[in-house]
């Protein structure tokens, strides 16, 4: 799949006016209707619930009902291919995530659309940090315990499924630790919680949002979390980096998108409207409880958003490749 980064990021630099009250004024009445945010995941996963937490700042900015519609399968395939056949009028919205946009161009053999050409990035809302997690009864406490203990003997660790963000998170700690941590892909990461915590499932690289409670309640215990900084709800788990392992940063990410055709004004006027949500304290908190950290002021913009994701695209490009995974 040929990519240009020069193509993408400009053209999420052109959705954004120079100034926003002139590309707001171009926009027109928009949205004259209600907008649907379509998420391509079954309802309750973290891409579900940021996106109901957004939708009702954008309500409020927006001045029109955002509605959140699910349409699951194929590891968001189906609810992404539906907006890119979308009329590219700014109704009809992906909310994004790392399966759709940076992992199943390398592992669907037959993806119906591009999304580095197909899509409008509109403004990023946030990641969820990804953390590596055992269950208490594995005898180590730490991250250099662990990476010992699976040379010495299996450590199963599960994953939302071959392919997904979190399987390539897992393929590529391996591969830069040392560790020979075991691969077992469940469908989804809520699947395996309780071969987690039953013991027959021995550890996880998951999302730190889906553990935050087990965690809350001395379930499980989180050996290091992928992100830059420690997670302010769990100061006391380390970072990768922290660690030993160098510049080990991994997330599951959401974000807006619309179809590439999209006028830039109406993009301009969304990315308001999203900037108006991140900014409303109480939409933060309910954020912040989800275990979600808060897009940066330049991923908030489409360009940032647009370099972020082309980031993310060669990240999962080489992560496929260390693999050896096939597209099927």
């Amino acid at each position: 799949m040929k990519l240009s980064r020069r193509e993408f990021v400009l053209g999420a630099a052109g959705a954004c006016a120079a100034t926003l009250l002139p590309a707001l004024a171009e926009a027109g009445n928009f949205p004259e209707r209600p907008l649907r945010l379509i998420v391509p995941f079954a309802p309750g996963g973290n891409v579900d619930a940021t996106a109901r937490v957004v939708s009702a700042g954008l309500t409020d900015a927006l001045h029109a009902s955002a509605v959140v519609e699910n349409k699951p399968g194929a590891g968001g395939s189906i609810g992404a291919d539906m907006v890119v056949r979308s009329p590219a009028d700014g109704y009809t919205l992906l909310v994004g995530s790392n399966g759709p946009l940076t992992v199943n161009p390398f592992i669907q053999a037959h993806l119906p659309y591009e999304p580095m050409r197909d899509f409008a990035p509109v403004a990023m809302f946030g990641y969820v940090p990804h953390v590596i997690v055992v269950n208490p009864a594995i005898p180590a406490r730490n991250m250099a315990e662990l990476i010992a203990l699976s040379k010495q003997r299996h450590i199963n660790t599960g994953t939302s499924g071959i392919g997904s963000a979190t399987h390539l998170t897992l393929l590529r700690f391996n591969s830069q630790s040392g560790a020979q941590l075991v691969h077992v892909p469940y469908r989804g990461g809520g699947a395996l919680i309780p071969d987690l915590l039953g013991g027959s499932l021995d550890a996880t690289m998951t999302e730190f949002s889906t553990v935050l409670p087990l965690l809350r309640a001395n379930k499980v215990r989180v050996i290091a979390v992928a992100s830059e900084q420690r997670m302010a709800l769990a100061p006391e788990i380390p970072t990768f980096i922290e660690a030993g392992i160098p510049k080990f940063i991994a997330s599951s990410y959401v974000g807006l998108l619309a179809p590439a055709k999209t006028p830039a004004p109406v993009i301009a006027s969304l990315q308001q409207g999203v900037a108006a949500s991140l900014d409303n304290a109480a939409l933060a908190g309910k954020l912040n409880d989800l275990g979600v950290v808060a897009a940066s002021a330049q991923q908030r913009t489409a360009a940032g958003f647009g370099a972020f994701l082309h980031n993310e695209f060669q990240t999962a490009r080489q992560a496929v490749a260390l693999a050896g995974i096939k597209p099927e």
